[in-house]
C-alpha cells in the first residue's frame, strides 16, 4: 500500500499540473471506484463538472483536491491506485476507472488495478475534510506534536508497531516504514508500547520520519508497477531499505542475518541483534515432557 511517502510524491506531481484548472468533464469507466461516494456516480459527475482545482493537500495517506467552491475531490490510493496525467488520446491503462478532463486539454485519470482505493466529493471543510477528521497529524505537519505521540503511544496497551501502523495516533506509517523506523531506532516491532520510555518513544517517532524523508527524495518506494507518480515513473527507495524484504541477508548495522516474521497477517523484518525483545517479554521456552 502506498504510504506517506509515496502520497506526498503524487501530491506535489499533481499540485503544478492541476491547480487552477477547471474540470470540463467527468468519465466514470468503473463505478466502483466511488462507492465511497455515497450520492452515486452522477452525482459526483454533475457536481464536479465545472468546478475550478485549487490546491492538491494529503494527511497521511489521504489525498485532497479542494475547488474554488468550497468542495473536496477526496481520494485514497488503497492498495494499487494512482493518478496520471495524460491527454485525452493516450492509451488508456488497463485499470482506469475515472477520467477527469481540465480545460488545458489535459486529462487526470484515476487508476486502480485491485480497487481498494477510491474517490468521493466532499463538502469539506477544505483545511480537513471531515471523512478524515479522526485521522492523526503525520509527522511532516507543522502542528505535529512528537511529545504528546509519544506520550500517547506509551499510555496505550499494545506493541509499538501497532502503534506505529494506528493511523488515529500517527498517520502515513505503513508496513515498510514501520519496520525501518524500527531497525533504525534499535527497537523490536513486540515491545510493550507500555514500557517504553520516553526517550525511546520519542526516538522511535524520530526514525520514522527520518526514514520517510528519505524516501520522499528517491520519489518513494516500488517494488513494481502498482506504485507509480502522475507520469509514470517508479520511486526507488528500495534500493536503500535496510530490512524490508530483505531476510536472509545481513543486517548492514551489525552483519546478523536478518529474519522475517508473521506480524497481523503480514510480515515484520529485523535484526534479531539490533533489535532484540526486552528480556521480561521474551517468552519462556517450551517445557519438555517428563523424563522416563
Amino acid at each position: 500500500m502506498p504510504e506517506l511517502p509515496e502520497v506526498e510524491t503524487v501530491r506535489a506531481g499533481l499540485e503544478p499540473l492541476v491547480v487552477g484548472r477547471t474540470v470540463s468533464a467527468v468519465h466514470v469507466l468503473d463505478a466502483r471506484c466511488l462507492r465511497r461516494h455515497s450520492a452515486g456516480a452522477a452525482d459526483f459527475c454533475q457536481r464536479l463538472r465545472g468546478q475550478r482545482l485549487a490546491d492538491v493537500r494529503r494527511r497521511g495517506k489521504y489525498l485532497w483536491i479542494p475547488t474554488v467552491a468550497g468542495d473536496v475531490v477526496l481520494a485514497h490510493l488503497g492498495m494499487s491506485g494512482q493518478f496520471r496525467l495524460d491527454s485525452p488520446g493516450d492509451i488508456l491503462e488497463a485499470h482506469a476507472r475515472l477520467l477527469i478532463d481540465l480545460d488545458d486539454g489535459s486529462q487526470l485519470r484515476f487508476v486502480d488495478q485491485r480497487l481498494f482505493g477510491g474517490l468521493a466529493l466532499s463538502k469539506g471543510p477544505v483545511a480537513l475534510p471531515a471523512e478524515i477528521a479522526h485521522i492523526g497529524a503525520d509527522p511532516f505537519e507543522p502542528g505535529f506534536d512528537l511529545a504528546a505521540v509519544a506520550d500517547r503511544m506509551i499510555a496505550r496497551h499494545s506493541t509499538v508497531k501497532r502503534c506505529l501502523l494506528d493511523q488515529t495516533l500517527v498517520s502515513g506509517i505503513g508496513n515498510i516504514y514501520a519496520d525501518e523506523a524500527l531497525w533504525l531506532s534499535r527497537t523490536h516491532y513486540e515491545h510493550p508500547s507500555q514500557t517504553l520510555s520516553t526517550r525511546r518513544a520519542r526516538r522511535v517517532l524520530r526514525a520514522a520520519r527520518t526514514v520517510m524523508a528519505a524516501a520522499l527524495a528517491q520519489g518513494g518506494t516500488s517494488f513494481d508497477a502498482l506504485y507509480v507518480n502522475v507520469n509514470g515513473s517508479s520511486g526507488y527507495f528500495s534500493r536503500h531499505l535496510e530490512v524490508y524484504g530483505r531476510a536472509g541477508r545481513p543486517c548492514r548495522r551489525c552483519g546478523s542475518t536478518i529474519v522475517r516474521e508473521s506480524f497481523m497477517n503480514r510480515s515484520s523484518y529485523l535484526c534479531p541483534v539490533c533489535q532484540p525483545l526486552p528480556a521480561a517479554h521474551v517468552p519462556a521456552p517450551a517445557q519438555s515432557g517428563p523424563k522416563r
